[in-house]
């Protein structure tokens, strides 16, 4: 095991780049005992001086972790972690509030995820002037298409902790509430999204919202903008393949990661040329692809330099210390700037779902929501809210 993981070496060479944790922080002793159990006797020193590095209350101020993105599967998760501490919070909410319905009590249970995971990072938000330390708490995946019911549950949950940002998804009515929040000085995460034109609409949003915020003197000093790029989800999940296919291109692993960071890269210079205060977050991170039988991670090494936040889940994290090809990953500077290769870009502007994803205006606001990245990630984070449903209603009849 390197002393040093590629978390460590990639921010030491990207000034402004936060690395997130991608998931409820109440699981994180869990996955450390995993993760330390299942380490090679010889690597467990390492490993404790990594992960301390990682996230250490005792000073967060120079930790690695620099904020938190939560979802409902990854609250879900948070909850299957410790099921006994969950049935008796739940008891303890039904016993408070008689007569509670199941809807009533599985919000009360996510926001006790939200509260538990922002309280963990409410010390780095302090020390850094309110600039870092922010955990993600998203709106119900079920209401995507709900304005009134989206802006509603953002704001019952922005009064859980002034470092709660609200996770919004990229749907034509998930940027107005985005407007609407950022008018108010709420911060917020755009989520759900995975094309150039979401990115430009979320941009435009924020400054309207800034507009109307400064003409009414609202405190902005906890506000925060980032912008989620949902990677794998837009190149797997949205089906960049099967579309190639369609026109008779077969796409490959590095083409697809290439088709990812076309558009990451873009959206980075974008923000950067037209001054907007938005940040980009990348998530859905892979490893990959596979060149001439070695496995890279573009993901990352396509990345340095960028002023960016990078979100890693447990799994990943997981799979980057324990990254056999780590000693051959060297990370060469600024590649944010670097180009994707021509012949690629050439192969990939051949696909109708490359060339809408790629372009500014590719997509109107009234299309996004029906973007098959977007349509089955909402699906996806739907089944697990309704799991969450199914816990409350279970801990509801005894």
């Amino acid at each position: 095991m390197e002393e040093r993981n590629l978390f460590e070496k990639l921010v030491e060479l990207s000034p402004g780049m936060e690395i997130w944790w991608d998931s409820s922080p109440v699981i994180f002793e869990n996955w450390y005992n995993k993760l330390l159990a299942r380490a090679d006797k010889a690597d467990t020193d390492i490993l404790k001086q990594q992960i301390g590095r990682m996230f250490n209350p005792a000073d967060p101020e120079n930790q690695l972790f620099r904020g938190v993105t939560t979802n409902p599967p990854l609250s879900l998760q948070a909850i299957k972690d410790d099921i006994p501490r969950w049935e008796k919070k739940a008891c303890e909410i039904i016993a408070q509030h008689p007569g509670i319905d199941t809807e009533s009590l599985f919000w009360m249970l996510y926001k006790e995820v939200v509260r538990l995971g922002s309280e963990a990072y409410l010390t780095l938000f302090e020390k850094t002037g309110y600039k870092e330390g922010y955990l993600s708490g998203q709106v119900d995946p079920r209401s995507v298409f709900d304005k009134e019911a989206m802006l509603k549950q953002a704001y019952d949950i922005a009064t859980i902790n002034p470092n709660v940002m609200i996770k919004v998804p990229g749907t034509k009515e998930g940027y107005e509430v985005i407007e609407e929040l950022t008018s108010k000085g709420i911060p917020t995460n755009n989520t759900l999204s995975f094309v150039m034109s979401q990115f430009v609409e979320c941009a435009e949003a924020v400054k309207r919202g800034l507009d109307k915020a400064r003409a009414n003197n609202v405190d902005l000093s906890k506000w925060r903008s980032v912008i989620t790029h949902m990677e794998s989800r837009y190149g797997d999940l949205g089906g960049l393949r099967d579309f190639g296919k369609e026109v008779g291109i077969e796409v490959s692993e590095a083409d697809t990661r290439w088709a990812e960071l076309a558009i990451f890269k873009k959206a980075c210079k974008f923000l950067k040329d037209n001054n907007y205060p938005n940040k980009m977050l990348s998530c859905s991170l892979r490893l990959g692809p596979t060149i001439n039988g070695e496995t890279r991670v573009w993901h990352l090494e396509e990345k340095v330099g960028a002023g960016i936040v990078v979100t890693c889940p447990p799994s990943f994290i997981d799979q980057i210390i324990n990254f056999e090809n780590q000693k051959n990953i060297i990370f060469e500077k600024n590649t944010i700037e670097r180009e994707i290769p021509k012949e690629v870009m050439d192969k990939l502007m051949k696909i109708p779902y490359f060339v809408k994803g790629y372009a500014e205006d590719g997509y109107t606001p009234a299309e996004f929501n029906s973007h098959p990245a977007l349509v089955r990630t909402a699906d996806q984070f739907s089944k697990a809210t309704g799991e969450m449903v199914a816990f409350a209603e279970k801990c509801l009849k005894g």
